[in-house]
């Protein structure tokens, strides 16, 4: 079953879908927050998971970040880390309230971007008992040196140029400066990205999985906040809490998962799902399916007591 929710994230109201079991024998239940990809909405692939979590017995609860899709925050399309992370957070404070939920067994699961930040908040925020990723990426990462690693550092040089003359037209106010996030033609996203940019194209732009309050731009005021964040800094302090992160063999991000992995302290897991891409985990059910058997064992056997 799935119910519109609200909550509070350091001052701003999230928007965000509750799944629950169809059958309330045996509650309270665990609970699992799931998070979406950067430019992402709760309806997306968060949706998709929660709601097969949900299946499998969970709580699940998928939430537009702040400033973006139907969540509260001025400027529209500011991807903001630290209130990113503070959302997950603020996800999971939600989760201790109700009462269909066991406060002690609240899991977190971050997708793409989302990857990124659960692992920063699992990191300080002990209320989360187990953390699980597909295809995590540090998005921080991937603005320094792109989706394969490989990126000129030239790129990220002349966006700080661009960001910083973004933040003196909005003082001297000339408006939100704001960047596409996506090429108006596949021809010009593989152009630009290879496979992993086309798609990413096909996913958010096309009839796929295409939604209308997916973010189609970031300020460029994200920019200079993004760069200097690193979401796997502090990843050695989500032990001895357990950690799953899945990836896909052919995803040109998958670097981000190994370094992330080769960072956090056991117990942990890399798991990888043969033959899939970094977008495949989104919707492919040859790749979501194993994804989230993988995830319902794992939450199941990490949430199935109180710690």
């Amino acid at each position: 079953m799935k119910t519109d929710v609200t909550f509070p994230s350091a001052g701003l109201k999230l928007a965000g879908h509750l799944y629950t079991p169809d059958s309330d024998i045996g509650g309270p239940h665990p609970a699992v927050v799931v998070g979406h990809p950067g430019s992402g909405v709760k309806e997306q692939v968060a949706g998709l998971y929660a709601c097969r979590l949900a299946e499998q017995g969970f709580v699940a609860v998928a939430f537009d970040a702040a400033y973006q899709g139907e969540s509260e925050g001025i400027p529209r399309g500011l991807e903001d880390p630290a209130h990113r992370v503070e959302d997950v957070k603020a996800a999971v404070s939600f989760l201790t309230t109700r009462e269909d939920v066991d406060p002690d067994r609240i899991g977190a699961l971050g997708i793409c971007a989302s990857g990124g930040y659960v692992l920063s908040a699992a990191a300080g925020d002990h209320r989360i008992k187990a953390v699980g990723t597909v295809s995590a990426v540090d998005i921080a990462r991937q603005f320094r040196l792109g989706a394969d690693g490989a990126q000129d550092p030239t790129v990220i040089q002349g966006m700080l140029d661009t960001a910083a003359a973004a933040r003196t037209a909005e003082a001297r106010d000339e408006g939100v400066q704001s960047f596409q996030l996506f090429p108006d033609t596949a021809e010009q996203a593989r152009a630009l990205g290879g496979r992993h940019g086309l798609e990413g194209f096909e996913y958010y732009r096309t009839d796929r999985a295409q939604h209308p309050r997916s973010a189609k731009f970031f300020t460029w005021s994200s920019v200079d906040r993004l760069v200097s964040f690193d979401a796997f800094r502090f990843v050695d302090l989500i032990a001895p809490r357990p950690l799953l992160m899945i990836v896909g063999s052919q995803a040109v991000t998958s670097w981000m998962t190994v370094e992330a992995f080769q960072n956090a302290c056991s117990p942990k897991e890399l798991h990888w799902i043969d033959g899939a891409s970094h977008v495949d985990l989104y919707d492919e059910e040859q790749y979501v399916g194993p994804s989230v058997s993988k995830l319902t064992d794992f939450f199941g056997t990490h949430l199935a007591s109180a710690k």
